[in-house]
């Protein structure tokens, strides 16, 4: 971040009046304990959340990037945002409207307040209005997400102050979350209270808890799928939350929360107040059928397919005989490749990935030929996977016994899961190959498709890498 002092004064401060609410003329006393009136802000400047914004933009255009105020001027918002369950840590969120108040959805905007004091809620709880005092305070970007605080690192507001600077009105107002899907995200939406319709838990993750297990370090990381389409963004939580070890809820519905990014802004996460904030109530998931014949000791004896790509030339698309290799969303596809080292392949290996893609969305089938089951008492089914940081992306292994053999056939055919087969993930080691089990498929009679689906994040720079290789079906 660059160290420069930017005054709120000249043409920025022309641009923001020009954008600005008109100054509010009512004379306010100064609030006693208890929040009976609201605070006098006589004699400064009040502004809006897009002026402050505004403001922050032009800075970018003239090579700055954090804006510091140096007059008397103040915004007011309400805080949705609460650390009472520790899943917010020295910070607030406040927005600009409760939900109510908002002509339209493009109205909402949020920001960060970065403040070196615990147990906020207390004095700021949920809906809260609030009035914040801009002068001597700042507004820069940290970890992707517009934050207001001190001086030209953005840094905290301290203990000592921050009551006489984010000021509570009598207020406290009922927030009405924007109801959007997850692929209907946008940058607006951050540091605001959303809501996420039609949602589950990814499958892989259910039995896990929210940041209880042994790989969650400082927070933990789960999916959460939308119903419609291929979306999905991660639900960030706190391993200081005090619902930690709660186990994820296993059925469908919606959840609310304020949206950010993770610490690296490398992705988009939700973050929720405390479990009320997830309503899912419906038992009837959105997940797809699933084969489900258990897991054997040992493989049938007789090799009925078997694809281990070592004839296929390396580092091009897979484009093996009957296979068919189709990007649904995205450009990547999968690819042979060879690699030593740590991170090594098994000879010649498929691999799949899109980091550093620019898609905005990545889904990618590789689709087996046709497999006949039908004159067989034992079919089992095997392969190997490995992972370069899986990270948001998923890969799952599917069936289907009606798929056409077209691409455009691909969405019109019904996909089972082949939900005993294990698929390695991101909490594995990366330069290990993890086997899928042997899979019975004797409960299936059918002639079949195995496809290995590539599901990516939806944010390029939190895609992994997915490696496939050995893949075998034997039967007696």
């Amino acid at each position: 971040m660059k160290n420069k002092k930017i005054k709120f004064t000249g043409l920025i401060m022309s641009m923001l009046l020009l954008i600005a609410a008109c100054v509010d003329n009512q004379s306010f006393d100064i609030p006693v304990a208890n929040v009976t009136e609201n605070p006098d802000m006589s004699g400064l400047q009040k502004i809006t959340f897009r002026a402050v914004k505004a403001a922050y933009e032009q800075a970018l255009l003239n090579g700055d990037d954090v804006v510091v105020f140096e007059e008397d001027l103040y915004i007011e918002g309400y805080v949705v945002s609460s650390d009472k369950a520790g899943n917010f840590f020295e910070e607030l969120i406040v927005q600009n409207t409760s939900g109510e108040e908002a002509s339209s959805d493009d109205d909402r905007l949020g920001f960060r307040v970065s403040i070196n004091q615990s147990g906020l809620y207390q004095t700021y709880e949920f809906g809260r209005k609030v009035f914040i005092k801009l002068k001597n305070l700042s507004i820069g970007k940290l970890n992707g997400v517009l934050t207001i605080g001190k001086g030209t690192s953005v840094g905290q507001i301290q203990a000592y102050e921050y009551k006489n600077i984010v000021l509570r009105g009598v207020e406290v107002a009922t927030i009405i979350p924007k109801t959007i899907t997850i692929s209907t995200i946008q940058d607006s939406d951050y540091n605001t209270f959303i809501k996420l319709d039609e949602t589950q838990f990814y499958r892989g993750d259910l039995g896990l808890t929210f940041a209880g297990e042994a790989t969650d370090e400082y927070s933990g990381l789960r999916t959460v799928e939308s119903c419609v389409g291929n979306a999905s963004i991660m639900l960030e939580t706190s391993t200081f939350a005090d619902f930690k070890s709660l186990t994820v809820n296993r059925n469908k519905g919606n959840i609310s929360g304020v949206l950010s990014r993770d610490f690296t802004d490398g992705f988009d996460v939700l973050l929720i107040n405390s479990p009320t904030n997830i309503d899912f109530t419906d038992e009837n998931r959105c997940d797809p059928v699933e084969l489900n014949c258990g897991v054997l000791a040992s493989e049938a004896s007789t090799v009925l397919f078997y694809e281990n790509f070592e004839e296929h030339p390396v580092s091009n698309p897979v484009a093996l005989e009957g296979w068919l290799n189709y990007n649904e969303e995205g450009s990547v596809l999968w690819e042979t490749y060879t690699q030593t080292g740590t991170n090594a392949s098994q000879g010649v290996s498929a691999r799949i990935g899109s980091y550093r893609s620019q898609d905005v969305s990545s889904v990618t089938w590789l689709i087996s030929p046709e497999i006949n089951l039908n004159s067989y008492d034992l079919i089992t089914l095997s392969f190997e996977t490995s992972n370069s940081y899986a990270d948001g992306s998923n890969l799952e292994v599917l069936y289907s016994a009606d798929w056409d053999g077209t691409e455009t056939g691909v969405s019109n055919a019904t996909w089972g899961v082949l939900s005993n087969a294990y698929v390695v993930n991101d909490g594995d080691l990366f330069s290990s190959w993890y086997s899928s089990g042997i899979v019975d498929l004797s409960c299936e009679t059918s002639s079949i498709y195995i496809a290995f689906k590539y599901i990516g994040s939806g944010d390029e720079n939190f895609d992994g890498t997915f490696e496939l290789d050995n893949i075998k079906v034997t039967v007696d």
